[in-house]
């Protein structure tokens, strides 16, 4: 199929079939790490903002060299260092950019709905980098991806989200793609982070974590969202760890081929235990790696117009 959407906003709204056009676009980029010249020139002349009003490491650093090996400008924006602290609206920084002649906006926002509101507007592509606690549908498209490569399909795979599933935008993405995708989605933490509403999604939710990880293919870990929390949601973190946090008893219950997985940042010793995070089932930092490749897709699906571009093109002067 071709790829017809201006923005990427969430996962929510995209078929089967886009998310696993986006997938299979990813899996032609991912070999682009492997050449000794990591360029192609498909966004040569194109100006790729990343607008990011939160903080972000992994997400950032990704989208501006998924774009910098697409040949593309990238300029780094953040809310600290413009106009937006002397009052300017997001609107009008926007359609400021705009006439500086920007042709993808990349926005991370706390606001919930913050890209879907740009893209009412916007002329350039509005890529969703995480809004609020509502989606980040890049972080489920490389989760997703992950898991694909690692076990060959999503469909039938018994998958748990363990942790602070309601200020979780992460969550609700991966919720999204994996049910697309015929997966089985289990959803696990304390009471307060995972109420029942969540079933009526098509997720399992238990509230036991023995009984959530036992029978799993993969269990994406998340960190508690504590800048989204406006009130303690649970007792202590010490008590969230000793219920909730994988450890190594809790690790022998899982299959020997279970995937580990986490969007980071970890916070090691809560919602998992270092040794566990290192170890040999662990597909952490595969995570980010990956994250580059979908981020190359992403772009790359929005700039064709309908169509899939040429992988293999090289940007000029180079080799493949």
């Amino acid at each position: 199929m071709n790829w017809n959407r201006q923005h990427l906003l969430d996962l929510q709204s995209l078929s089967a079939a886009e998310i696993t056009l986006l997938l299979d676009t990813a899996r032609d980029f991912r070999s682009f790490g492997e050449r000794d010249v990591k360029k192609a020139s498909t966004l040569r002349g194109k100006t790729v903002i990343n607008l990011f009003v939160e903080p972000s490491t992994r997400t950032r650093i990704s989208f501006e060299l998924a774009a910098v090996r697409l040949s593309a400008d990238v300029i780094n924006f953040t809310a600290e260092a413009s106009s937006l602290k002397k009052g300017e609206t997001l609107r009008d920084t926007v359609r400021n950019l705009e006439a500086l002649g920007a042709d993808f906006i990349v926005m991370r926002h706390g606001a919930s709905g913050a890209p879907h509101f740009l893209a009412r507007f916007a002329r350039a592509h509005v890529v969703n980098a995480g809004d609020g606690a509502h989606e980040h549908p890049t972080q489920g498209l490389l989760d997703v991806f992950t898991i694909r490569e690692r076990k060959g399909t999503v469909r039938g795979l018994k998958v748990t989200i363990l942790g602070d599933i309601l200020y979780s935008r992460v969550a609700r993405s991966n919720i999204w793609a994996l049910l697309k995708l015929g997966a089985d989605v289990t959803l696990c933490g304390p009471p307060t982070l995972v109420p029942r509403v969540f079933e009526k999604l098509g997720c399992r939710v238990v509230w036991n974590i023995e009984e959530a990880i036992r029978d799993a293919d993969v269990v994406n870990l998340l960190r508690i969202q504590h800048e989204r929390q406006r009130k303690s949601m649970f007792p202590s973190i010490g008590e969230y760890a000793s219920l909730f946090g994988l450890n190594q008893a809790r690790l022998r219950l899982l299959k020997p081929d279970a995937l580990i997985m986490h969007p980071g940042p970890i916070n090691r010793g809560v919602e998992i235990e270092s040794g566990i995070a290192d170890g040999p089932q662990s597909v952490i930092l595969e995570q980010v790696s990956n994250g580059l490749a979908v981020r190359m897709a992403v772009l790359c699906l929005l700039a064709g117009a309908g169509s899939v571009p040429a992988v293999g093109t090289v940007a000029d002067g180079a080799t493949a």
